[in-house]
């Protein structure tokens, strides 16, 4: 990442495969710790029932947050009718 804006309870996708413990590059997780005075983030990832698969230590370059709305107030979005 390019600033450290994760906290805790984000949900984040990996910007990176770590094949080692079976994850993808975007596959999505939350953080549920922030570790290292926030240098580092435990990452769970579930499956669809909650069902806790894989828990990692990460580093921000690994990962990115996920928004659900603009992250600039400045962009609006515009709804078009047909």
């Amino acid at each position: 990442m390019e600033n450290n804006t994760v906290k805790l309870l984000d949900i984040v996708a990996l910007t990176v495969d770590l094949p080692e413990y079976n994850l993808g590059r975007g596959q999505v997780g939350t953080v549920v710790e922030l570790l290292a005075d926030g240098a580092a983030f435990e990452v769970e990832f579930s499956d669809r029932n909650g069902c806790t698969y894989e828990s990692v230590g990460l580093h921000p370059e690994q990962i990115m947050v996920l928004y659900l709305e603009s992250a600039s107030p400045d962009i609006k979005s515009e709804m078009f009718t047909a």
